[in-house]
């Protein structure tokens, strides 16, 4: 886990609690400038984006594990998580846009680097430290259902999630469907002696259930590999090769997605590791073993797939071969009946059995019988 703020710390705000960047990238800085133009600091909204539609899907306040009622504010929440010794807030955002972002991001001291990641979602798996808050970018997948692979059959659809984890809050900030967070937050809101570990209770529900998934989309592509072995080496099957490099792309993006979360989960089990408390380190542990496994299943499957290919291709060159042989075969009998027929086509007078009653007959027997011959031999040898 890195650290990319100790250039750019900052003084504590008015709460003494949240560490706020001096200075923001130029958009973000001019986004700033806009949402305070006469210099005071920005007023949380609900819609923030240019299109009206908030980003915010749910925003709660847990006290001692337990989730409190009422609607709130990130802003309020904040305020009111801090005055509790065992509170903290969970934000769940669902593509935001940049305006909302700021906004979000001015009132919990993040930082503009992180908060630019969170925006543009074009990140791979990574832990990030920044001041007080740590950044976990997750990649999702899941399985696409279909009926049959296909040449352009998508198999794997990828999102991100990425986390915020502050003292007191988690940010959750969701791209794509590829896996939902109101099922997760739902289950945890049922565990309340792991939500009682704060923040980190959450990074751990949502990694956890990043990870299952992983498996059930490594197990349902295996279905897919077995069909695609048995395509190939089926006696009748076709077994088209665009098949086998469209599941070999389907498998590299999900690979991008598994293999390098390895580093981070490693460093969240690490036993030096002081932001994660001891109890939930455990749990990090459990699915990293989970994640280790899929790595494991993808890495033979590469291996799989690239056997499956070589073998359709040294099978494609073996029925060149055959379809070379039988054309050998054919003009080999074909060339009796030229030869025979290229002789008596020559116009001399003097050559034998021209003036035979039956000559003509025992001629085209001959070639017939030459050519029954070859062919018999040619089947013989496989050729034909």
């Amino acid at each position: 886990m890195t650290d990319r703020t100790e250039r750019d710390r900052t003084a504590p705000s008015t709460t003494g609690r949240v560490l706020r960047p001096r200075a923001w990238p130029s958009p973000v800085r001019a986004m700033t400038r806009i949402l305070n133009a006469d210099g005071s600091p920005p007023v949380p909204a609900p819609a923030g984006t240019g299109t009206g539609r908030s980003a915010v899907v749910d925003c709660a306040l847990y006290v001692d594990g337990k989730r409190q009622p009422g609607d709130w504010t990130y802003a309020e929440a904040l305020a009111a998580a801090r005055r509790e010794e065992h509170g903290f807030v969970w934000i769940g955002l669902h593509q935001p846009e940049l305006a909302e972002m700021t906004a979000i991001a001015e009132t919990y001291g993040l930082h503009e680097l992180a908060v630019e990641d969170a925006v543009k979602a074009e990140q791979r798996p990574k832990l990030e430290r920044f001041g007080d808050v740590v950044f976990l970018v997750l990649r999702t997948a899941r399985y696409c259902e279909h009926t049959e692979l296909t040449e352009n059959s998508e198999v794997v659809e990828t999102g991100q999630v990425m986390l915020f984890i502050g003292p007191n809050f988690v940010i959750s900030v969701r791209h794509g469907d590829a896996c939902r967070l109101a099922p997760i937050r739902a289950d945890l809101e049922t565990k309340q002696e792991l939500l009682l570990h704060g923040p980190w209770a959450v990074a751990y529900g949502v990694t956890d259930r990043v990870v299952d998934l992983y498996l059930e989309v490594a197990d349902q592509i295996e279905d897919d590999l077995d069909m695609l072995e048995a395509e190939v080496f089926d006696r009748h099957g076709h077994g088209r090769i665009q098949r086998i490099y469209q599941m070999k792309r389907e498998l590299v993006e999900f690979k991008r997605a598994v293999v390098p979360l390895q580093r981070p989960l490693m460093t969240l089990t690490s036993q030096v590791n002081r932001d994660v408390p001891k109890e939930i380190r455990k749990y990090f542990r459990d699915v990293q073993d989970h994640l280790s496994r899929t790595v494991e299943q993808v890495n033979s499957y590469d291996d799989l797939l690239n056997s499956i290919l070589q073998a359709r291709l040294a099978q494609v060159t073996v029925d060149q071969n055959n379809d070379m042989r039988k054309i050998a075969a054919w003009a080999g009998i074909a060339a009796v009946w030229t030869a025979i027929a290229g002789i008596y086509g020559m116009n001399f007078e003097n050559m034998p059995e021209l003036k035979m009653t039956y000559g003509y007959p025992v001629v085209l027997a001959l070639m017939l019988g030459v050519s029954l011959a070859l062919y018999r031999w040619f089947r013989r040898n496989g050729w034909l």
